[in-house]
């Protein structure tokens, strides 16, 4: 009966739900079969529990209908830094109980949020095929080259990272990307830069579809996430990343507010940032640990993989999680308008 889901009281007339399977949201892929092998399977040999793990996108709509129709049925989901403090102003996520989590005095800076835990350091990088290109790209001024590097870019379909990416390309340097996009001029300057390419964009959604149009040839170069370019490259394939103007951030566990599992869901949160899953889980895919104990561990050519590499860090731009707070809904509105056009 553990794994029933249900306790049933007196002669069985009436049934209550508890804290059984849980179902764990991520972003599938590469990063999906890292968590599987590193969090997921550990966690059910060492609980005797049961996860059912579900792919998506990000797409917040999802756990909004949920919540408001009271009907959840997700328990533990991965979101990137720019949903997870909105989600929780919103109200759409529990606040976490820290008491919860042993690992939190282990934890890096800006991994303990109200409604977060920090999973993992990632980055969105220029991605390219380097046995299609006679020369290697060295940023986005070469992605916005048309002439020297003609072709379809792909790039996700969404405002956040594009409007930074665009600035970077017409010339503002990392640190100031954000105190340019803070003004209207500046949002106009990434959307005019933006317009320079539109006609030779392939949007993708969905992280795999990055690394698919590299290798297919579809794409001269693309956006993409660096550990999905990583495990292009442990299948050999020959995907190059350039970490010039990259952007690195964080995912977070979050628990969708409602979720009838969520002392499970603490239980499972805590076992993924405990020192022996985060090191399991940075030797799987090249995504920096939270844990700054297993980040100690980690073998120095592993980590030159990784987003948190000091040579890489130096280079790149940290997403500003407040910013895309404020101003996410009001860009993404302009930004679906601007792409339909």
């Amino acid at each position: 009966m553990r794994h029933t889901g249900f306790l049933c009281i007196g002669a069985g007339l009436a049934c209550l739900a508890h804290a059984g399977d849980l179902t764990v949201v991520n972003f599938g892929g590469a990063n999906g079969n890292a968590q599987k092998a590193a969090f997921v399977q550990p966690f059910e040999k060492a609980t005797g529990r049961s996860i059912t793990s579900v792919e998506y996108n990000g797409e917040q709509a999802k756990v909004k209908a949920m919540v408001e129709a009271r009907k959840v049925s997700w328990d533990v989901v991965d979101i990137e830094t720019s949903d997870v403090t909105r989600g929780c102003e919103d109200g759409l996520y529990e606040k976490i109980d820290w008491s919860q989590i042993s690992a939190k005095p282990d934890l890096m800076p800006g991994a303990v949020l109200e409604c977060g835990v920090g999973i993992f350091v990632w980055s969105t990088v220029l991605g390219y095929d380097a046995s299609r290109l006679k020369i290697a790209p060295t940023g986005w001024k070469d992605f916005w080259d048309l002439k020297k590097y003609p072709g379809k870019r792909g790039l996700r379909k969404t405002a956040i990272y594009n409007l930074e990416f665009a600035l970077m390309a017409d010339g503002v340097a990392a640190q100031d990307v954000y105190q340019v996009l803070s003004t209207k001029a500046g949002v106009d300057r990434a959307f005019r830069k933006l317009d320079e390419i539109k006609p030779h964009i392939q949007w993708w959604e969905a992280g795999a579809q990055s690394t698919q149009f590299l290798v297919a040839g579809d794409v001269v170069m693309s956006t993409s996430f660096s550990g999905r370019i990583d495990a292009a490259q442990r299948e050999g394939k020959p995907l190059q990343v350039v970490w010039s103007g990259s952007i690195y951030e964080m995912d977070y566990w979050a628990i969708p507010k409602g979720s009838p599992n969520k002392a499970l869901a603490h239980k499972y949160i805590d076992f993924t940032v405990s020192p022996t899953a985060q090191l399991a889980y940075a030797n799987l895919i090249a995504y920096g640990p939270v844990n700054m104990r297993a980040s100690k561990q980690l073998d120095a050519k592993v980590l030159a993989q990784m987003p948190v590499a000091p040579a890489h860090v130096a280079q790149a731009l940290k997403m500003n999680g407040e910013f895309w707070t404020e101003h996410a809904e009001e860009l993404q509105q302009r930004f679906t308008a601007w792409a339909a056009r």
